[in-house]
């Protein structure tokens, strides 16, 4: 294993999945899960339309490299999600995820 290594998903089997708590739609999700080292994860993540309740309880850095999503809190707090924003979500964040085009994201998270 090389010590430095290129984010890319070429060559590795993507995990399929749908998330729990569908609210509308039926979302797909695509993983590419690039490493995994004592509770820190990497990879791109892709959705495709639809709109589910999430809950954290993890922490997560992610990058959206194309599509749009709404994020929206329990608070009512509506965050829109397009190419090029950077976010931080935290254990403990609740809300919906709501993927409006296909969106994919880079994502660490840290268990």
């Amino acid at each position: 294993m090389s010590l430095l290594e290129k984010l890319d998903q070429s060559g590795i089997n993507p995990q399929i999945t749908r998330p729990e708590r569908v609210v509308s739609g039926d979302p797909i999700h695509t993983t590419w899960n690039m490493d995994d080292l004592d509770g820190l994860y990497c990879g791109i993540w892709q959705s495709t339309a639809g709109a589910w309740r999430v809950e954290y309880t993890e922490w997560e850095y992610f990058n959206i490299l194309s599509g749009y999503s709404i994020l929206t809190d329990d608070d009512g707090t509506i965050t829109h999600l397009r190419a090029g924003d950077r976010f931080v979500i935290r254990s403990g964040f609740r809300g919906l995820w709501t993927v409006v085009e296909t969106t994919v994201k880079d994502y660490v998270i840290r268990l």
